[in-house]
Formats: C-alpha cells, sequence, structure tokens
C-alpha cells in the first residue's frame, strides 16, 4: 500500500462555493490512491464539509473574518498546522490572505489560481482562463491536475450524505413531521436584496400550496428572519399556518436535514439553493441580478428561471434602476407550475 498523503484545503467562506468544491475533491480522492483531506473552513460552512463522504480528515476552524489580516494569529495557527507535515495545499480563495496560513506552514506544494499577486505563496499556479471554465464548480475542480493540464469533463455534481437518525432527530426537536411532504421556501439571499424574489410572491405561492394541503417551511439565516416574517404575514398571518417561518431558528446542520425531505425546494440564488441541489431534492431556482450560467444548481432535479431582461445580469446587491423586475416579473402562478 502507498503511504499516507495528507492535504490541506483553504475553503470559501460562502456555503454556496463551499457546496462547488465538492467535486474537486473527489477529483483528488480519484488521482490520489491514498490521501487524506483536512479543510479549513469558517465554522458556519463546516456543516456542509461534514456531509460530503470526500472529506475524511479534519474540519479545522478558520477563525479570521473576511477582511482580517491578524497577522500574529495567523503565524500561530500555521505553526501548529505544521505539526501535521502536509504533502500540500489547495488555495480555493483568490485573496493573498487565504494563502499565508499554508505559506506559514511550510507545505511543499501550494495549489491555487495567481491571485492577489500571490507569487511565491503559491508555487503551483494556475491561471484561470474565464471562458474555458464558465462555472465555479469547474474553477475549483481543474486545482485537481497540473497547471498545463485541461478540465476532464463530464464533472460531477456535488452529492451530500446525510443520516437518517440525524435527520429524525431534526424534525423531533422543531416538532414537524415529514408527512405530509413539506415545500421548502428558502427567501433569503446573504449577498442582497436585487436577488430576492419578493415577499408578496413567496405568500401567494404558500397560499396556494396551503390550500391543497401541503406545508410550507421558510429556511434562512436570522438575517432572513424578518423576510420570513413578512411572509407569513402577508401569507395570513400565524393562524392561518400557510408557512411556518424557521429562518434563524435552524442551524445549517439541520437546514440540511430540512431540505432532505422536502417534496420540493424554492429559493433564490443563494447557499441553500446549492445545498438543495446538492441533496437531490427537486427545486426550482430563481434568478435575477445574477446569472445560471456562473452558478446554477446542479442537479438534474433542478429548474431555473431567470428572465434574462436586457438589464439583467447587473450583479449588483440592490436593483440599480429601482425596479427589480428581474424578479418581480416571475409569478407565483408560473413557479407553482414547475412543480410535480
Amino acid at each position: 500500500m502507498s503511504s499516507e498523503q495528507r492535504f490541506l484545503t483553504i475553503a470559501p467562506s460562502w456555503i454556496g462555493d463551499t457546496v462547488a468544491a465538492q467535486p474537486l475533491f473527489m477529483r483528488l480522492r480519484e488521482r490520489y490512491a491514498n490521501v487524506r483531506i483536512d479543510v479549513l473552513a469558517p465554522p458556519w460552512v463546516a456543516a456542509v464539509l461534514h456531509a460530503m463522504p470526500e472529506i475524511n480528515g479534519a474540519v479545522i476552524d478558520n477563525p479570521f473574518a473576511h477582511g482580517q489580516l491578524r497577522l500574529r494569529d495567523r503565524w500561530a495557527l500555521a505553526r501548529k498546522l505544521k505539526a501535521n507535515a502536509y504533502d500540500a495545499a489547495y488555495v480555493l480563495p483568490n485573496s493573498l490572505k487565504s494563502a499565508l496560513i499554508p505559506f506559514f506552514a511550510g507545505i511543499p506544494r501550494r495549489i491555487g489560481f495567481t491571485g492577489e499577486s500571490r507569487y511565491g505563496l503559491i508555487n503551483v499556479r494556475h491561471t484561470l482562463d474565464e471562458i474555458a471554465l464558465p462555472l465555479q464548480v469547474e474553477r475549483y475542480a481543474v486545482l485537481a491536475g497540473e497547471p498545463h493540464q485541461s478540465l476532464f469533463r463530464p464533472l460531477p455534481d456535488p452529492r451530500l450524505s446525510v443520516d437518517a437518525a440525524s435527520v429524525t432527530a431534526t424534525l423531533q426537536s422543531l416538532d414537524l413531521s415529514r408527512s405530509p411532504a413539506p415545500v421548502v421556501f428558502c427567501p433569503g439571499a446573504e449577498y442582497g436584496p436585487a436577488k430576492r424574489w419578493p415577499e408578496q410572491h413567496f405568500a401567494e405561492l404558500a397560499q396556494k400550496l396551503a390550500a391543497q394541503g401541503t406545508p410550507v417551511w421558510l429556511l434562512g439565516s436570522k438575517k432572513d428572519a424578518p423576510v420570513g416574517d413578512e411572509i407569513v404575514r402577508l401569507s395570513g398571518g400565524q393562524e392561518a399556518a400557510a408557512a411556518r417561518n424557521l429562518c434563524g431558528v435552524t442551524n445549517l446542520e439541520q437546514a440540511v436535514h430540512l431540505l432532505s425531505v422536502a417534496r420540493h425546494v424554492v429559493t433564490n440564488d443563494s447557499g441553500l439553493m446549492h445545498v438543495a441541489a446538492a441533496l437531490g431534492t427537486p427545486l426550482t431556482a430563481l434568478f435575477g441580478s445574477s446569472s445560471p450560467e456562473y452558478t446554477p444548481p446542479l442537479s438534474g432535479k433542478a429548474q431555473t428561471i431567470w428572465l434574462k431582461l436586457d438589464c439583467s445580469p447587473c450583479f449588483q446587491r440592490e436593483c440599480p434602476l429601482g425596479h427589480l423586475n428581474c424578479l418581480r416579473g416571475i409569478t407565483a402562478e408560473r413557479v407553482a407550475g414547475t412543480m410535480v
């Protein structure tokens, strides 16, 4: 048996980007017969990594918030990681800061895109060809090969795994039932309101589903709780029970569990969209200011609706024209028609 190699991956800070990294891990496990993959990741994406069978090592807490240099603390963490004697590091973010810890830890092969003047910090440098690699998932996966190699296609889709007993425990803890199977709404978008389908449209769809006897659960972060409350109010309030707002109630691990039992998911372009797709849950993804040509939900059970107006994709946090027609023009009736 060949000796084990140890790789460290510096993970992205976004949930969706972390899901998009899974095909890279798949390719590494295919290429190297005996490899252990550790991941340095922000705590808020750890649950996604724990659901990836390819991560057979540790998920290490990355304590550095976006924009924080904290050079001395990075040095101290790198010194601890040095004891693991990693053979290689895969640096997925393109920032200079993200490449410092592998460099300080003395990891001999530090793989990534050249990025922010990272010459020396990244010593196995890939050059990004945005035309050849239009998808985020492709840009990560190509790092599994050498810089001169093209990406081998087809690329496997992300596939998250959940434990049945853990799913049951989550349902019980929240007093939820999987029967009848719910429709889950993911009404938030961390990036900004230009990626959010209007609350009134979500509420109208919730009323349609409630009339059919289908429960609706709203999932998202604490920041999304006010949006969820507004959807509940517009759909008739708590007494009408057209929707239950779980935004900010669940952690990411629990959200993964609930998405896995949904009959269908209706979601903005968000991290939970990618999680639902990777779970194989049927979903309808609504795109406005962003584009499914760059970060689509990667699943044969996913459908996307994008009006592709002349003004989109603008990739702005708020609609620069003030009308949000790219999302307001998607009706609840049209979304309902995508559900089987």
